[in-house]
């Protein structure tokens, strides 16, 4: 294979969020995302309060990945992973969750990309995906946006929404 022809890695970041069976659906997650895509960056995992419904809080943490696959590929792969943990297509949008993976970006795409907008929205709208942006790639600036995520973090109105770190490990070690 010639230097040209050889695909490079993509930097992909994962928003995964779990209500029900929180801890036991958030280590199974990171479990099946090492073994797709290799060494995870992983933020700090924050409880928050759910959003537009009245329901238990949520474990937010954001992934980092590399990967050769194209969007298209990292969809189906998402997808298998939050139904091996229980996930009910059948539910309400905004609703108890045993498992969400959200592909927040995918290198620098910005746009309509295979069904998926990038930068997702909540990635600047929402403090549980933010803060865990700013975590894990405080320099870089959003898709689109000459702003950093720690940029943006800091000028976030905290009012809006109540996060906090709570003690998480996987694989022996704390997030």
């Amino acid at each position: 294979m010639t230097q040209s022809s050889r695909q490079t890695d993509t930097p992909v970041t994962l928003s995964l969020g779990s209500n029900i069976n929180r801890y036991r659906n958030l280590n199974h997650a990171l479990d099946a995302l090492a073994k797709a895509f290799g060494e995870l960056v992983c933020s700090p995992v924050y409880e928050s309060e759910s959003i537009g419904f009245d329901g238990s809080n949520f474990l937010n943490s954001v992934v980092l990945v590399h990967t050769t696959l194209g969007l298209d590929g990292i969809g189906p792969i998402l997808k298998q992973i939050e139904d091996n943990n229980g996930r009910d297509r059948n539910g309400p949008k905004f609703g108890p969750r045993t498992l969400d993976i959200d592909v927040l970006t995918y290198g620098g795409l910005v746009g309509l990309h295979h069904g998926v907008e990038l930068p997702r929205k909540e990635t600047a709208r929402n403090a549980f995906v933010l803060k865990p942006m700013a975590d894990i790639l405080p320099d870089t600036p959003l898709p689109g946006s000459d702003k950093t995520y720690a940029q943006l973090w800091a000028h976030y109105p905290k009012e809006l929404q109540k996060l906090w770190v709570v003690p998480f490990e996987w694989r022996g070690r704390p997030l």
